[in-house]
This record gives structure tokens, sequence and C-alpha cells, in this order.
């Protein structure tokens, strides 16, 4: 079994199992979006997706191929520390709630750029825009290359062909589906996926001998004395604390600048439906994400307790060497299905957050006037070539799967988490603090990134460089440092900020957080934004130190 070839013998199975999972999702995607007529309807579903429905899309959007595939190589080589890692993603969709998501649907923003438009104006949102299509397309691509990767390594189709044909079929779904077929689908897919990964994995587990089998994402406790017999530092927090802190500004803060996950707190019937889809998102993402981890568990422990090594090359593919290993073939293309659909659900959300930025907040922003089917028509089209950038892009692939994905968080913190944040929570925002900080703190993180410059480092430590771990705990402060420094100057220069200017600000602040008054003391104050740039100096500061490894 050493030289395994981890691929199905037989993968008309899995070729089978994938077609029909389209062909569902083709039609699903047909019949939630044929009485689409606007651009509200294209993105935003008209506010009409319930709770339960919603929740599920959320963490079936958020949780991505990677979850089949690159998070468990992520865990071989991180092992018990991985688990915080996981507790910044699950915050992720509350703090979107909590703190700006109810403010978003208020205003009738239906992504994160649109309220930098209403907020700063149309150059900041430009700018945001602009970094958000980067964001997404690497976000996007990492899905696209695990597909591809997917149908070569697994079911032997060729990496170009499974590219290109999967590509256009993706595309074709999304494209044809908008955000009503995608949120349809992207329940059904989140079903999906927590079956074809968590009873499978209770079958590895009671082949390894684990009585905990019937609830795999918990129940795996008998199996950790052989774990600790074969690797004692299995549980070992073995990184600095400097690391664990990074994670906070990288993937926690990140995570609030993802359109494609804002997005989905629009397309709620209510509020409070939005506030109800954020406990089915928990319990959702909560269950899948404690499997994923026990998959990894269960990886390392058959790595050391077989003594079958998994090469590097093949650590991506962990979850279906497993169920290849232990499971029926029929069951590891249902698994290849589960994947997929992990996949699809998070390019539906990326292809949509391209479609809405290339055509709302930049096509439409420059030219207001176009009619509503022109809009129509652009949105549908935007959403064709962001796909088909992503499968372009993909053609050359970086080597590890989920480093583009992570690396896209800590970019979404720096360039748009700090506009938004500040935006609906200080008054005294603007325009200039806003561009400033998102072109300044984009800048900063990709260059001290290792993918453009790679002497140019922040950590020296090339897992954590690569996650964009040391660049957003450097960027993601400095960006809100900026915007509330220059924000503070400028506010003071009459010639920059008019009477008027700062009025219609005050009011739209008031409004998107319910009051039906002005008063000028309301989120105000400059202790709060005084007391996050010193925060913010601070960290810069600790981040540019010697990073202990």
């Amino acid at each position: 079994m050493a030289n395994q070839v981890w691929q199905l013998s037989n993968p008309i199975i899995g070729i089978i199992v994938v077609l029909i999972t389209f062909v569902v999702f083709y039609v699903v995607a047909y019949l939630s979006n044929r009485a689409s007529t606007s651009v509200q309807d294209l993105y935003a579903t008209k506010g009409g997706v319930g709770p339960i429905t919603n929740g599920l899309a959320m963490a079936s959007t958020y949780m991505s191929l990677a979850t089949f595939l690159g998070v468990t190589a992520l865990i071989l080589r991180l092992q018990v520390p991985f688990v915080m890692l996981w507790i910044q993603f699950i915050l992720a969709i509350p703090l979107i709630t909590i703190i700006y998501g109810t403010s978003l649907r208020r205003m009738g923003a239906f992504s994160p750029t649109h309220f930098i438009r209403l907020r700063y104006g149309k150059e900041a949102s430009i700018i945001a825009a602009l970094w958000m299509i980067l964001v997404s397309i690497m976000y996007a691509l990492g899905q696209m290359i695990g597909i591809a990767v997917t149908f070569e390594t697994l079911l032997g189709i060729p990496y170009m062909t499974g590219l290109f044909v999967g590509g256009i079929l993706i595309v074709g779904y999304v494209t044809i589906g908008g955000m009503s077929g995608a949120t349809n689908n992207a329940a059904i897919q989140m079903v999906i996926m927590a079956l074809m990964f968590i009873i499978p994995l209770g079958a590895i587990m009671k082949a390894m001998g684990g009585t905990g089998w019937f609830f795999p994402p918990l129940l795996y406790a008998d199996m950790v004395p052989a774990m600790l017999d074969a690797l004692p530092t299995f549980f070992d927090y073995k990184f600095p604390t400097k690391w664990y802190f990074a994670l906070i500004p990288a993937l926690t803060i990140g995570a609030l600048g993802l359109p494609h996950l804002a997005m989905r707190v629009y397309t709620s019937s209510s509020l409070r439906s939005a506030r109800s889809a954020m406990i089915w998102f928990a319990l959702a993402l909560g269950l899948v994400f404690s499997a994923t981890y026990a998959m990894g568990f269960s990886g390392v422990f058959f790595e050391y307790t077989t003594g079958i090594p998994i090469a590097p090359a093949d650590t991506d593919k962990l979850t279906i060497i497993l169920n290849l290993a232990y499971n029926p073939e029929w069951v590891t293309a249902l698994v290849i299905a589960g994947a997929i659909s992990a996949g699809l659900s998070t390019l539906s959300g990326n292809l949509l957050a391209i479609g809405a930025l290339i055509s709302q907040d930049i096509v439409t922003t420059l030219k207001p006037d176009l009619s509503n089917k022109t809009k129509v028509r652009l949105g549908y089209l935007s959403i064709a070539l962001g796909g088909l950038a992503a499968v372009l892009l993909a053609i050359q692939p970086p080597k590890f799967l989920i480093v583009s994905i992570l690396w896209a968080f800590g970019l979404a913190g720096t360039t748009n988490a700090s506009l938004i944040i500040m935006g609906v929570w200080w008054k005294k925002a603007n325009r200039f603090g806003a561009m400033c900080a998102s072109a300044i703190g984009g800048i900063v993180y990709v260059v001290v990134s290792p993918f453009v410059f790679p002497k140019i480092v922040v950590s020296g430590h090339a897992l954590t460089d690569s996650m964009g771990l040391s660049g957003g705990m450097l960027a993601v402060p400095l960006s809100f440092l900026i915007l509330i420094v220059v924000s503070y100057i400028t506010n003071r220069m009459p010639s920059l900020m008019s009477q008027q200017a700062i009025t219609e600000t005050d009011s739209l602040v008031e409004r998107i957080h319910g009051w039906s008054d002005i008063n000028p003391k309301r989120y105000n104050s400059i202790v709060g934004p005084l007391i996050i740039a010193s925060i913010g100096a601070i960290v810069f500061v600790w981040a540019m130190m010697p990073w202990a490894f």
C-alpha cells in the first residue's frame, strides 16, 4: 500500500456521480432564477431567503473545496494548532452579522463595496472593488484548482481537460442561477457535504478501531492514547504566542471583508431572519469543521499507526486516501461528489461577488445611467468573465491548494474590513482616510507576501508567510491606523471637508443604526478610534520584530 496510486480503479463510477450532481444543480439554478428581472434579483434574491436555507448556504459557501482537500493537508502539518485557525473561521459570520451586516441591510447595500460607495464615495469604492476582485479571484482560484485536481488524480481525467470542462460547467450553472440559484444549490450542497464527509468518516474510524465512530466530529477520544504512543507531540501548541495572535487580523478580521459572505446577510427576508440564519450557520459549520479536524486526526493516526507515510504531493488528498483505504469505491465516489459540491458552493459565491464588483461597483459607478436591462446583462457577463479569469489563472496553479484562499483573507481584511468597521461605527471616518487605508494597506500586504517579492517577507517562516498570517498582522492594523489618522487630520481641513458632507455622513450613520433623529455625539467620539489606532501601532511594531520559530 506504500506505493498505492490513490485513485478510483473504476473512475466511471465517480464520473457518473459527478454528472448527476451537476444535472441537479443546473435544474435548481434554472428553476430558482427564471423570474429574475433586476440587478437586486440577480444578487440578492429579492431578500426573500429563509433562515435555515440561508444559514446552510452561508456555511456551504464558507467551507469550500479546501475543507475536503487542502485543510486536511494543513492538519497533517500543523496538527492541534489548527484548531485555533478553525475557531477564527467560525467567528466570521456571527461577527459580520453583529458588526455591520444589519447596517448594510438597513441602507440597502447588498455588498461591502456597495456600502463603501454610499459611505465614502465612488473613488474609495472603486479602489476597494479592485482589491476585492483580486480577493474573489484568488479565492475562486483555489476552488478551480481543487476541482481540476480532483478530476485528474481521482477520476483519471487530465488536469487541463478537467479544468476547462469543470470551469465551463460551473460558470454556466452560476450564471444561469444567479444568487437565488446559488443560495438554493448551496443549501443542498451543504447537506451533501455533511453526509458525504461525516458518514464515511464514521466508517473509517470504526475500521481503525474507534468506538466513537457513530459521531465522528467529537467522539474519537479512545483513539488518543494510541496517537500519543505513536506521536507524543500531536497535541503540543508548538508555535509561539505571536503566531496564534496573527490569526486574528489575518483570518478573523480578514473574513469580515470577504464580499461573498457579507452578501448572504442581504439575501435574508428580514433582520431577524439574518440573525436566525447565523445560528444555523454556526451549527452546520461547527459540525463539519469538527469532522474535518477528526479526519485530519485520523490521517495522522493512519500514518503513525500503520507506518504508511503519505507523500507530500498527496497530502491534499488525505480525505480520499482514507476512504480508498477503508471504504468501498462507491463510497469514495460519493465523497468526491461531496468535495466537488463544496467547491461549487464557494465558487458560486465568489463569481457572484465578482459579478457585483465589476458590474455594480465599477461600471455602474462610472456610468450610473445604464438601463436596468443593461445592468442585468452586464451582471451575467461579469460573472462569466470572473469564472474565465479563475480558469485561466489555474492553468499554472500554486503548489499548495489552500494557500491562495488563506492569503485572500488577509488581503480582504487589509483593504476592506477597516473601511467597513470604522465606517459603520465612527462618523469621522472619511473618504480620504478610506482611500489611503485601502490603497497603502493593500500594497504593503502584497509586497510582504512571498508570492510577488519572495525575499521581502516578515516572519521568514514559509508556511506562516504564504498563509498571509505575518502579512495580515502587519498590514491589517496599519490599515486601521492610516484610516483613523488620515481621517482625523483631513476632517480639520475645511477646504477638504465641507459642513454639508459632514452632515450627510452623520445622517447616514444614524440611519443605518436605526435612529430616526440625529445626535452629533453618537458614534462621534475620538476615544474609541484613538484606542484602536494605539493598538494598531503596537501590533504593527510587534509584527516587524523578529518571529521566533
